[in-house]
């Protein structure tokens, strides 16, 4: 899909807002979706993320999910932290005025490229994590949405962060955006009214995605539009020598059986205790880690063995 406008903004742009007089300076694009572009920017030695819109209705439903998790987590007793750092119009070359909004940037890779570098051991723990994600957007009243792989960046630790909330939508209301493949309606799985078990099948999807990618395509491509089920992907999961331990959670989320993320999250950290899983108090840890450990020990038996040497 494609935005509205094709104009991109080169390193060195400056883009300023109109009312508030904020100035950020542009290092990089960093992706784009169906309503707008984001771009990393700088500002007094600050990186945030600014994603900037051609509709000024769509681009503030995202401010309003944005705001609504920051007041969620305020009376919840959580600091929330910089979330949503500015709101502003940038009048453009061309004369148009854009909408934007700038976000605290989350440096990260995405969720496929993460368990790559790091492993697969760390599978169980930043989707744990990434149900708590979920979890704090329903209590606000919103799904996200557009649950997918390129929509989830993980930090340090398999500390995951949901971006580009251009899908988000208020309970009760159609889901504003989709990708086909994670989508219940695609599944015949449901309607595409917002609710908690929509993202919960997004993120079973989403699961099947990362250990079964090929088989996955290969299924969805195979099937005519009335064929597709629910079935079809618990059965994918059932044969899944990665995700077959998980398959009675997987289904209960293609099902709509969880009545909510924080539901389905405690049913998967019991799944974890069980299995043996590694938790998020003892996470593995990172390869580089390991690097250094084995190092590490290495410098350590070569100097005992100096020292050993020299006494002799």
């Amino acid at each position: 899909m494609t935005t509205s406008f094709e104009w991109s903004l080169p390193r060195g742009s400056i883009i300023s807002g109109k009312w508030k007089q904020g100035s950020y300076r542009v290092e990089r694009m960093l992706g784009e979706g169906a309503n707008g572009k984001v771009f990393l920017v700088e500002r007094a030695k600050y990186y945030y993320a600014l994603k900037l819109g051609s509709d000024a209705v769509d681009l503030q439903s995202e401010v309003n999910v944005l705001q609504s998790i920051y007041k969620q987590k305020e009376k919840r007793g959580a600091k929330p932290g910089l979330f949503l750092v500015d709101v502003d119009d940038y009048r453009a070359a061309d004369g148009k005025e854009y909408p934007f909004y700038v976000m605290r940037y989350i440096k990260g890779k995405t969720l496929s490229d993460y368990l790559q570098s790091q492993g697969k051991e760390w599978f169980p723990v930043v989707l744990y994590n990434l149900l708590g994600k979920l979890a704090e957007l329903h209590e606000a009243g919103w799904s996200f949405g557009d649950l997918k792989v390129e929509n989830v960046l993980v930090a340090d630790y398999g500390r995951p962060e949901l971006v580009d909330y251009g899908g988000a939508t208020a309970f009760g209301k159609g889901v504003r955006q989709f990708t086909e493949i994670y989508d219940r309606g695609y599944w015949n799985a449901g309607t595409r009214i917002s609710d908690a078990r929509y993202d919960l099948f997004s993120f079973a999807v989403l699961c099947l995605k990362l250990q079964e990618g090929r088989r996955l395509a290969q299924l969805s491509s195979g099937l005519l539009p009335q064929t597709r089920t629910p079935d079809e992907l618990a059965k994918l999961a059932a044969t899944s020598a990665a995700l077959k331990p998980l398959s009675g959670w997987l289904r209960k989320a293609l099902y709509g059986e969880f009545a909510s993320a924080r539901e389905a999250a405690a049913a998967w950290q019991q799944w974890m205790h069980k299995s043996g899983a590694p938790s998020k108090a003892s996470a593995p840890a990172p390869r580089w880690l390991k690097g250094l450990f084995a190092l590490s020990a290495a410098v350590l038996a070569t100097t005992i063995y100096l020292l050993l040497r020299t006494a002799s």
